[in-house]
């Protein structure tokens, strides 16, 4: 669509409504928010009030993601570096799924690693620490 042509309200096919606009982000501007976990960084893509989220994760070399249990399936795609635990290592453009009850500890290789983790809820932690998205600083 041209500069300044107007855009049309498409109507949604399964209410007689407008369709919601989607939203789209410039995560490369936005910045990194410090965690309570010590050497990581995100930045969160989507959250809402069920607890979803989609994050942007950049851990330093050696960061722990400390004990958890994921409470629903967990996605994680690895855009750098690597991701590692006990059950096995992730390398740039590999993808690892948790299902719910899967507990573990993670961390990140010796370059560090940036991932893009899916969370349809929140992890529990071991020493009651809250998930990424909850509680910020």
């Amino acid at each position: 669509m041209p500069d300044g042509a107007s855009k049309p309200m498409r109507q949604r096919l399964t209410k007689d409504e407008p369709s919601p606009p989607s939203v789209f982000l410039d995560v490369p501007n936005m910045p990194w928010e410090e965690t309570k976990f010590p050497g990581i960084k995100c930045k969160t893509l989507y959250s809402d009030g069920s607890g979803m989220a989609t994050l942007l994760l950049e851990l330093e070399p050696g960061a722990v993601v400390p004990l958890h249990e994921h409470t629903a399936i967990e996605q994680t795609y690895v855009l750098a570096g690597h991701f590692v635990d006990e059950e096995g290592e992730c390398l740039p453009g590999q993808f690892v799924w948790r299902p719910e009850g899967n507990t573990h500890v993670a961390w990140a290789g010796k370059e560090g690693a940036t991932i893009l983790g899916i969370f349809l809820r929140p992890n529990i932690f071991a020493d009651g620490r809250p998930f990424f998205t909850q509680d910020r600083p």
